[in-house]
């Protein structure tokens, strides 16, 4: 399954996932800082999702309220 989400509240403007059997296969991110960013993408390939959810739901920015990995685990969430 492709997950294209239009994260909120971030610099980030898109992240297509790829999930297959409830593992992460692949993660892009348009947008935001883009060298945590790919690091996030690297270190999330071959997880569950569920643990994906668990580690990075609720993640702050600054003072924003959400962040990148907060959206990404807002997006699995809403997509499984």
């Amino acid at each position: 399954m492709t997950i294209d989400f239009q994260p909120k509240g971030v610099c980030s403007r898109r992240m297509r996932i790829e999930v297959e059997d409830g593992v992460v296969k692949s993660l892009e991110v348009q947008g935001g800082c883009h060298g945590n960013l790919q690091g996030i993408s690297k270190l999330v390939e071959g997880m569950k999702a569920e643990d994906v959810i668990a580690r990075l739901e609720g993640i702050h920015c600054g003072l924003k309220p959400t962040s990148c990995p907060d959206q990404l685990a807002r997006a699995l969430k809403e997509n499984l």
